[in-house]
């Protein structure tokens, strides 16, 4: 099962990413996370993919496409795969397409996690991240056992620069620019499947199961 995770910044599809992969025992692949871990190794890629997401702009497809594609193909995704934050645009979901074509395989559906911006502007500045580990958290549907202390690894969780509401603000605009056509692109194919972003987190991973079968 090949799946594809749409929705802006903030919607929550890294988490149902998560949850689906848990589900299914087929690996979360966040391009988020893969960047992280360079920044936070301090690799050539990790620096010039920081330079982007400070200031909330895309990271460009060079930097992303032979990685995702390479990942895609390890052993452990031969049952599938849920892609977290990659296809962000038509050329990348081309180049997805046109990957997936020389090996015989498609993807099979295109979850939007579809949520207002306004709610997201609201949402996102309650997200605290650890950067030792990764783990996300948020103030409010997500807290902390202990304020400010990651629950996994006990390392600080910060306010990111790319969730500060002047960052978001940029992001959400970069997202209806470049991601949001992606919308009509897999609606095409007809395997775009969209689900309410604004319920409670359980509400939306059910839905997404009703839709992806149990």
């Amino acid at each position: 099962m090949k799946i594809i995770m749409l929705g802006a910044p903030g919607a929550g599809k890294g988490t149902q990413a998560k949850r689906i992969a848990e589900k299914y025992s087929i690996p979360h692949i966040s391009t988020g996370d893969i960047f992280r871990a360079n920044i936070k190794n301090g690799t050539d890629l990790g620096k010039k993919a920081k330079e982007y997401m400070d200031k909330g702009a895309l990271v460009p497809d060079e930097l992303t496409c032979d990685l995702v594609m390479d990942r895609i193909q390890q052993d452990d995704c031969k049952n599938g795969f849920v892609l977290d934050g990659f296809p962000r645009t038509i050329p990348q979901a081309e180049a997805l397409d046109a990957a997936l074509g020389k090996i015989g395989e498609k993807m099979d559906f295109a979850v939007d996690v579809d949520v207002p911006d306004e709610n997201i502007v609201n949402r996102m500045g309650g997200r605290r991240a650890c950067l030792s580990c990764g783990a996300t958290y948020h103030v409010v549907f997500n807290p902390t056992k202990e304020e400010g202390v990651c629950d996994a690894c006990g390392a600080k969780t910060v306010l990111r620069d790319d969730d500060k509401p002047e960052t978001v603000q940029n992001r959400l605009k970069v997202y209806h620019e470049q991601t949001q056509p992606l919308i009509d692109y897999y609606k095409k194919q007809d395997i775009l499947k969209s689900v309410d972003g604004t319920q409670p987190m359980d509400a939306v991973f059910d839905a997404i199961v009703g839709i992806l079968g149990a």
